[in-house]
């Protein structure tokens, strides 16, 4: 009887790989480069952007106040929980490119009939097994699920620098808008003073025979008028402890103060540098350029599944039972398996059309990113040269209103003009002061958002694409 050859393993491992090979697709086109602006419209100062740049304003009380955000913010303790998870599973990616070894072991104890003797007899095994396996990566699916994996971790820990960043540049806005209500409640408490003293000298006059009831009642609004501006800025005072006290994760509370905002001295625009450097000086930018390296590698990984899987195994131990003599005995295997897919449902190319699309929303929020930080800081330079302009008329404005009101006050005084023009410089003055003290702390402002638009200071060195496998 001839024996018919055994060649269909042959054939069916052939075909497995031809499939395969048919599945093959185009690994993801890198991404282009982002456009660039040539340069800013309006263009930056000397001052450097170093990390932990609030420090050159010199009020301990900022520094503390950023010092314990620091460390108790909630939100950034949530960012440094989402990056241990993100490292955590890259080392649980990177297990896979090793071998497994695990140790089965077993025993039984059982009664059964002899079949030679038809009595029964107890039998005791025993079996200890050490198993190894290890999956060659034909396909890069590993590597690239391990790209993958560590690219989204160094994406977290760019995004936890991120909003340490925002961080420290909303701690020390929010410090700076508290000091300038305290500036203005001052202002509006010395006002009051002011005004309060002037109705009474209006009534003295009217009591006198030289003002009359229209004059003193007019006094009366005006100083009631001003005091109900002290109440809002209690209220606005208190809703900024507020904000500041969640930022630090403290209970509400008041909050201490340092220098008040007449002693801050603007420091200038802080050095821009070309557009093209914004890229790498800001970490929310770095992160969305490494969750689409992460895409890119997902998307390969999700079109190497396509391809057949090549699995090796070996196994090594012992067994023995009562009943065999020589008991124990040693036992081993090696042998090897390939698993292509054949039908799946369509599983496997839904898998990567989900991970291409991924890979387009990463591409269009890295681009959407990039153009917002140039508006962004293009923006910022042009208002901060328009603020300080604007705190210099204001300054100028003024005192020219401080002289008007000297002069309506004299000329009243004299006989000369009437109580409605000493009223309307008065108005005109408390509005410019208020104004001033907004321009100021406006420019100041301007600074921090820059000093957080330009990265801060950030370093990018750690926080790279890993190298294409």
């Amino acid at each position: 009887m001839t024996r018919r050859p055994r060649a269909t393993p042959l054939l069916l491992l052939g075909a497995c790989l031809a499939l395969g090979a048919c599945s093959t697709t185009l690994a993801p086109a890198p991404p282009s480069a982002p456009a660039v602006p040539d340069a800013w419209r309006q263009a930056g100062g000397q001052q450097p952007v170093h990390a932990g740049w609030w420090r050159a304003y010199g009020d301990d009380t900022l520094n503390a106040l950023i010092a314990e955000a620091l460390a108790n913010n909630h939100d950034l303790r949530m960012a440094s929980a989402r990056l241990a998870e993100a490292r955590a599973l890259a080392e649980a990616q990177a297990g896979a490119q090793w071998p497994s070894l695990d140790l089965a072991a077993g025993g039984s104890r059982a009664r059964a009939i002899s079949d030679v003797s038809l009595k029964p007899y107890l039998s005791t095994g025993h079996q200890e097994l050490f198993q190894a396996a290890y999956e060659v990566d034909l396909s890069g699916r590993i590597a690239a699920a391990l790209n993958a994996a560590e690219a989204n971790a160094q994406a977290s820990a760019a995004m936890r620098d991120s909003v340490q960043l925002s961080l420290t540049a909303t701690v020390a806005s929010t410090y700076l808008s508290l000091l300038q209500l305290d500036a203005q409640l001052a202002l509006t408490r010395q006002t009051m003073a002011s005004r309060q003293a002037s109705l009474q000298l209006t009534r003295q006059r009217e009591h006198s025979g030289h003002a009359s009831a229209l004059e003193s009642a007019q006094a009366e609004a005006e100083w009631r008028n001003t005091a109900l501006v002290e109440p809002q800025l209690l209220q606005a005072i208190q809703r900024q402890e507020a904000t500041l006290n969640l930022l630090l994760a403290r209970l509400p509370g008041p909050i201490k103060r340092g220098r008040p905002l007449a002693a801050w001295v603007a420091r200038g625009l802080p050095a821009a540098g070309l557009p093209s450097e914004l890229l790498r000086r800001r970490p929310d930018l770095a992160a969305a350029e490494l969750q689409l390296v992460a895409a890119d590698a997902q998307l390969a990984a999700s079109r190497a599944a396509l391809l057949p899987s090549l699995r090796l195994t070996a196994s090594l131990g012992r067994t023995g039972a009562s009943v065999l003599h020589g008991d124990p005995f040693t036992i081993w295997s090696v042998g090897g398996s390939v698993l292509a897919p054949l039908f799946n449902g369509g599983r496997l190319r839904a898998q990567v059309r989900a991970s291409d699309a991924r890979r387009e929303q990463a591409l269009t929020a890295y681009e959407h990113a990039t153009l917002a930080a140039f508006e962004e800081v293009d923006t910022l330079l042009d208002s901060y040269a328009l603020v300080r302009q604007q705190l210099e008329q204001a300054a100028g404005q003024q005192q020219a209103l401080a002289e008007a009101l000297r002069i309506a006050q004299r000329r009243r005084a004299a006989g000369y003009a009437s109580y409605l023009d000493e009223l309307v410089a008065q108005r005109g003055l408390f509005a410019a002061q208020q104004g001033a003290l907004q321009y100021q702390a406006a420019l100041l402002q301007g600074e921090v958002a820059l000093y957080r638009a330009l990265g801060g200071g950030w370093d990018d060195g750690t926080h790279r694409p890993p190298a294409a496998p």
